[in-house]
């Protein structure tokens, strides 16, 4: 949703992930890379999985409106960048921890759900810009790495949060980012009532395309609803 530009899937079948297990070793890899070893970072084109994922941390920034034309989302991600830099550089430096950037992520929200699925009406979307914040990494060495980006646009309106998600419906979406409203619409009007489930949390997008070097067509991103059983 990414505010930017993705279609129909096909149905799929569901499936539980434990990622907990694998973010337990997070700090013991040489290089951590999040879309290689959490597993919720994975999923699947084409289906929609139940994914159990752990408490993590993020740096993060709230905003709304249409983020393709968005000066306040542009500002986001100005700030949050930059202090994602730094704070992997004190990290390999301090802590002898280094890792893979993490991607760009969101959590959308709106009064009426339809703004993403039918009426796509970006204006009222209300969104959180974040970026994960890797395990081992504590609050003074986030808050050295918000002095360093002095400069960045929202530095003011940055703060780190545990996100809790817990059990996820998710499925990989290819393709524009315009084009996820069907997908959209079958997870909240057909997987999910038809597993049982109700959404309870903010819908979720994880870029792991960086659409200033990806065509459209390719883009890959990850779609996730938090869910609870009924």
């Amino acid at each position: 949703m990414h505010g930017f530009r993705a279609g129909r899937l096909p149905d799929g079948r569901s499936g539980v992930v434990d990622a907990s297990a694998v973010c337990a070793r997070l700090g013991d890899v040489a290089k951590f890379d999040p879309k290689k070893e959490l597993s919720s970072y994975r999923a699947r084109q084409g289906a929609f999985d139940l994914v159990e994922v752990p408490p993590l941390r993020y740096l993060m920034i709230d905003g709304a409106g249409d983020p393709n034309t968005s000066a306040e989302y542009r500002d986001a991600l100005a700030t949050l960048f930059p202090v994602a830099y730094k704070l992997k550089f004190l990290s390999k430096r301090e802590i002898d921890r280094d890792y893979v950037v993490p991607p760009l992520e969101a959590l959308w929200d709106a009064a009426d759900k339809a703004a993403f699925t039918t009426a796509r009406d970006k204006s009222l979307w209300r969104w959180t810009a974040m970026i994960l914040v890797p395990d081992g990494i504590d609050d003074d060495l986030v808050s050295r790495a918000v002095q360093q980006a002095a400069g960045a646009p929202l530095l003011d309106r940055l703060r780190v949060e545990t996100l809790e998600e817990a059990l996820c419906a998710q499925t990989l979406h290819i393709g524009p980012y315009d084009d996820e409203g069907p997908v959209l619409a079958r997870m909240h009007d057909e997987f999910i009532p038809s597993h049982g489930l109700r959404m309870t949390g903010t819908h979720h997008e994880i870029y792991l395309s960086d659409a200033r070097r990806v065509e459209p067509a390719r883009l890959r991103t990850i779609l996730r609803q938090p869910v609870a059983r009924v």
